[in-house]
C-alpha cells in the first residue's frame, strides 16, 4: 500500500479519499526540518500547502518519494528543479481556490473603491465622517489585468458583469481567447497608461518580480488603485509606499508580501493601503475543493500511473492511463536499446508516432523514450527529469506522428543524431508485449530481454553456427535468437537473448569472427 505524509492541515475529507483509495495517509503537521528528513525518507507521496518546505535536502532524504501535490496554485515552497531531478512529479490544484481568489481580488477592489477599512474603523470609533469618505463607482472605469490565465479570466469576467472596460497584459493570451473572454490585450505600457485600477493574476518569475517597479509604478495614471492578490514580489513594495505617500497612486490592497507572515513592511501604516494575511484561498469551499483534488490526484499517480497538473511532468489521465501503458513501455525499452547503441556526441533525438499510437497522448511516450536514451549514461533518470536533462544538455528533441501504418497497427521510432551520424530503432506492442521491429532500416522481430547480445555483421553462410558455438563454449544458454538482413550478402543484425551476460572477452572473440562488424552487449 503507497503511504503519503499528509504535512499540513488538510480537509479530513482528504484523508477519507485516500483511505477509500487503498492508500495509507499519515497527518502529521508542524514538523520541524529536521523531523521531516527523518521520516520523509519512508513515503511515497507528500501533501502540502505552504507551511511545509520541500527544499533540496528534504528531497534528497525523500530515497522513495513520487510524487508532491501542493493543495492550492503556488508552489514556491517546493524546489522543483531538485524534484525534478530526482524524478518527482510534482502537482499543485490551480482551479480549486480559483474562484474564491478571483472573488478576494474583486473585494479588495470595492474595499479601495469606497475606503471601507477606513471608514468602518472611523464609524466604530464614534465618528460620523461622512464627508471625509468620499470614494468613486467602479462602473465604467478601466481595469487593468496583469496575468490573463485561470484566476484572471475570472476576474476579468466578474468586472465585465459590474460593466467594466477590461484590459490585459498577458504574453500567453492569444488574440482568440482576448475575444472570448470580452478583455482588450495590450502591451504593458498601454497598459499602465491607461488602466485606472490594476490587478496582478502572474505567478512570480524572473521575467515578473517587481514587474511593477519604480519606472513602471511612474507609468500609471494618477490616482490609480493597486491589487496584488497572487504572489509577493511582483510589485516594488518601497516604491508603491512612495507612490501613495505622494499621491500619485490612489490606494492599493495586497493579500500577499515579499516577505511572509508579513510581520513588518513600508506599506503597513499608509493611508490609503489595505492589508490582508494571505486569504485570497481561505474560504472554506476552496480549502475542501483543494483537499478533495490534491488527494485525488496523489492516488490517482500512485496507483494508476495518471498525472494531472503536473508542473514538471506530462499530464495523464485516468482514462489514457492504461492505454499508454504498453506503449509507455515499448518507449522506454527502445529508448534504453538505443542509449546502449549510440556512439559519442549526441545532438538530437526524434520520436515518430505511426498508426494508431499517433492519437493518444504522445508526451508521456516522449519523456519515457528520453529516459531510455539517457539512461546507459545517467543512471538515476526517468521520464520526470528526462526532458529537462535533455535541454540542460543542449539535446534537441522533437515528435512526429503519422496515423497511417503501413505493417503494424502502431509503430514507434526512435531515431538518434550523434556526431558520427544517425541511427534508427522502431518497436511496436505485439500481444501485449513490446517488441524490437527493425534496426538501422533491417525488419526483425524480437522481445526484450534482460540481457542480450546485439550482433551487426554481413550474411555469410556459416555465421550463426559459429555464433552459437562460441556462445555454447563459453556457458552463455541462447534464450531467443532473432535475425534480420538487407539482403543475401549484405548487412544483417543477430538479436540474442541470453540468460548469462557476456563477458568482455566473449564480446571481443566474437568481434574477431569474419565478417563481424561491431558486437554490443545490452541489458534491459
Amino acid at each position: 500500500m503507497p503511504r503519503v505524509l499528509i504535512a499540513d492541515q488538510l480537509s479530513p475529507a482528504a484523508v477519507e479519499i485516500f483511505a477509500r483509495r487503498g492508500v495509507q495517509a499519515d497527518v502529521i503537521t508542524g514538523l520541524s526540518k529536521d523531523e521531516l528528513l527523518k521520516i520523509i525518507g519512508d513515503y511515497d507521496g507528500l501533501a502540502v500547502r505552504s507551511a511545509t518546505k520541500a527544499d533540496k535536502d528534504v528531497l534528497a532524504a525523500a530515497t522513495k518519494l513520487k510524487v508532491i501535490g501542493r493543495a492550492g496554485i503556488g508552489v514556491d515552497n517546493v524546489d522543483i528543479p531538485s524534484a525534478t531531478a530526482r524524478g518527482i512529479v510534482v502537482m499543485n490544484t490551480p482551479f480549486g481556490n480559483s474562484i474564491t481568489t478571483a472573488e478576494h481580488a474583486i473585494a479588495m477592489m470595492f474595499a479601495l473603491a469606497r475606503e471601507l477599512p477606513a471608514a468602518d474603523a472611523s464609524t466604530q470609533a464614534g465618528k460620523w465622517e461622512k464627508n471625509r469618505f468620499m470614494g468613486i463607482e467602479l462602473f465604467a472605469k478601466t481595469l487593468g489585468l496583469i496575468g490573463c490565465g485561470n484566476i484572471g479570466s475570472l476576474v476579468a469576467e466578474r468586472a465585465l458583469g459590474l460593466k467594466m472596460k477590461v484590459i490585459a497584459y498577458d504574453p500567453f493570451l492569444s488574440p482568440e481567447r482576448a475575444v472570448e473572454l470580452g478583455v482588450e490585450k495590450v502591451e504593458l505600457d498601454e497598459l499602465l497608461a491607461r488602466a485606472e485600477v490594476i490587478t496582478l493574476h502572474t505567478p512570480l518569475t524572473d521575467k515578473t518580480r517587481n514587474i511593477l517597479s519604480a519606472e513602471n509604478l511612474s507609468k500609471t495614471r494618477k490616482g490609480v488603485l493597486i491589487i496584488n492578490c497572487a504572489r509577493g514580489g511582483l510589485v516594488d513594495e518601497a516604491a508603491l509606499k512612495a507612490g501613495l505617500d505622494s499621491g500619485h497612486i490612489g490606494g492599493a490592497a495586497f493579500d500577499v508580501f515579499v516577505t511572509e507572515p508579513a510581520r513588518e513592511t513600508p506599506l503597513f501604516g499608509t493611508p490609503n493601503f489595505i492589508a490582508t494575511p494571505h486569504l485570497g484561498a481561505s474560504t472554506a469551499e476552496a480549502q475542501e475543493n483543494v483537499a478533495l483534488q490534491v488527494a485525488e490526484q496523489i492516488s490517482d499517480y500512485l496507483l494508476t500511473g495518471a498525472v494531472s497538473n503536473a508542473l514538471n511532468s506530462p499530464s495523464i489521465t485516468a482514462d489514457e492511463a492504461p492505454k499508454l501503458k504498453p506503449f509507455v513501455a515499448l518507449a522506454e525499452k527502445l529508448g534504453v536499446f538505443a542509449g546502449q547503441m549510440m556512439d559519442p556526441g549526441l545532438k538530437a533525438i526524434e520520436v515518430a508516432y505511426i498508426g494508431e499510437v499517433a492519437k493518444l497522448n504522445v508526451k508521456p511516450m516522449t519523456a519515457a523514450a528520453l529516459a531510455g536514451v539517457l539512461r546507459p549514461m545517467l543512471a538515476e533518470i526517468n521520464m520526470v527529469s528526462a526532458p529537462a536533462v535533455a535541454k540542460e544538455r543542449g539535446v534537441t528533441v522533437s515528435e512526429s506522428r503519422q496515423e497511417l501504418s503501413p505493417v503494424y497497427d502502431s509503430l514507434v521510432r526512435i531515431t538518434i543524431t550523434t556526431d558520427t551520424g544517425t541511427k534508427a530503432f522502431a518497436g511496436a506492442v505485439i500481444g501485449g508485449s513490446p517488441r524490437v521491429v527493425e534496426v538501422k532500416g533491417m525488419d526483425l522481430d524480437a522481445p526484450f530481454g534482460a540481457a542480450m547480445l546485439y550482433v551487426n555483421n554481413l550474411d555469410k553462410p556459416g555465421f550463426i553456427g559459429a555464433l552459437g558455438m562460441m556462445l555454447g563454449e563459453a556457458g552463455v544458454n541462447i534464450a531467443t535468437f532473432n535475425l534480420g538482413r538487407v539482403a543475401a550478402g549484405d548487412d544483417a543484425i543477430a538479436l540474442v537473448g541470453v540468460d548469462q551476460a557476456p563477458s568482455p572477452a566473449l564480446l571481443s572473440a566474437i568481434q574477431a569472427l569474419p565478417h563481424v562488424k561491431e558486437v554490443r552487449a545490452l541489458v534491459f
